[in-house]
């Protein structure tokens, strides 16, 4: 991997610690990159987007055409990046909004990533070059109304009939599901819980979009119905049984997220720290009184110390010494530190920081989201004291 060396020199408010140097130019490039569409097709509609609770579909396309769309995966169109490659674009994508990321978690580690790792070739070659394209939208269908952090007591059913397979039940919380042409299903069956592939205009099947959100509010979420949804015998993903399917896809997810809330603390402070340079009061910027300096330098420190936390197990995954358990600590300190920033941030602006006129409030409210998907808070800490102590406080 060729970095580009850091120089001493006057250290840089935005970059304190040149972490810049710790990429390649191949990832500077694709982080710029994805950086100036954010600038130029996000920041400048996203306050409208998110208070009209609309998800912009436009940029689906644009987003795969610059090979956004499981960009990780190799083959069937996908762009084939490494892991930091991806993390680094759904850190940008997060610092214009959590819903913009969200969208290409899902479309690629959620309904792409399982179709790749455990579909068959058939399955892999009718749906993975669609959806890369961004012609065919896809979701993910693990939670349910009573089913959130213990998936393994989900209702959602499927049993054979005949050649066929017949699916009921009902999954809650589903980005992208209004918007979905096709489903990734996990449901309970005679052999345990299976993944399925199901069309979203096939008979039985409905979707139902959550309104009244405060927060994500430019993201689609949806409950999915499935009234005795017929599927062919093949529409099963064969290559997995159990929870390790459906896990190891949230995984996936999670990894873009650690990388993601950085974007949004990053968004935050930064924001912040314009705001006090500007902003006068007792005949002087309020960024010179030391109450602000010491808020704005512990959001500086935080948001370094999570970029570099998410570099790191970027780069266990690309040299393959990650645990998943790594995963669940980008998860659960990146989160929680961005949304410390996110209402530190929000104080710095005073009664400005709850407007859309500002992008604080509204990551702040996206967090309070981010914080629970793809795995609790709570959850995460069990995970990683199991991990540390060989007990787990789950049975």
């Amino acid at each position: 991997m060729s970095t580009t060396a850091a120089r001493p020199g006057k250290v840089d408010p935005y970059d304190f610690l040149q972490i810049d140097a710790l990429l390649s130019a191949e990832e500077r490039l694709l982080r710029d990159t994805v950086r100036r569409f954010v600038a130029d097709r996000v920041l400048p509609d996203i306050a409208e987007w998110f208070e009209a609770g609309t998800f912009p579909k436009e940029l689906v396309k644009e987003m795969a055409a610059m090979g956004l769309l499981g960009m990780h995966l190799d083959g069937y169109g996908c762009a084939g990046t490494s892991a930091v490659a991806y993390g680094l674009a759904c850190l940008e994508l997060e610092a214009g909004d959590s819903g913009v990321r969200s969208f290409v978690s899902v479309q690629g580690s959620l309904a792409m990533f399982p179709i790749w790792r455990f579909g068959s070739e058939e399955q892999k070659q009718q749906w993975l070059p669609a959806m890369a394209a961004g012609d065919v939208i896809g979701c993910f269908g693990l939670t349910e109304p009573d089913s959130g952090s213990d998936p393994g007591s989900m209702r959602t059913a499927a049993r054979r009939h005949g050649d066929d397979w017949v699916l009921n039940g009902t999954k809650m919380w589903i980005t992208n599901g209004d918007l979905a042409d096709v489903a990734v299903v996990w449901a309970q069956t005679d052999d345990g819980i299976r993944g399925f592939i199901v069309p979203t205009d096939t008979p039985g099947f409905s979707s139902n979009a959550i309104h009244r959100k405060l927060s994500l509010r430019a993201s689609v979420t949806s409950e999915l119905v499935l009234s005795d949804v017929r599927l062919p015998g093949d529409a099963v993903l064969p290559e997995v049984a159990g929870l390790k399917g459906p896990l190891s896809c949230l995984n996936e997810a999670r990894f873009g997220i650690l990388f993601g809330a950085v974007g949004a603390a990053r968004a935050c402070y930064e924001a912040a720290l314009g705001y006090a340079k500007q902003r006068h009061q007792f005949g002087k910027p309020i960024a010179s009184f030391q109450l602000i300096q010491r808020t704005l330098v512990e959001m500086m420190v935080a948001v370094n110390r999570g970029t570099l936390v998410a570099l790191h197990i970027g780069r266990k995954k690309d040299d393959g010494s990650l645990d998943p358990t790594h995963v669940n600590f980008g998860k659960l300190d990146n989160v929680r530190m961005a949304l410390d920033v996110a209402r530190q941030a929000r104080g710095v602006l005073g009664a400005n920081g709850i407007t859309l006129e500002y992008p604080v409030v509204r990551h702040m409210n996206n967090l309070e989201s981010v914080y629970t998907y793809e795995g609790t808070n709570e959850i995460h800490t069990l995970v990683l004291g199991q991990a540390i102590t060989g007990i787990s406080a789950f049975d």
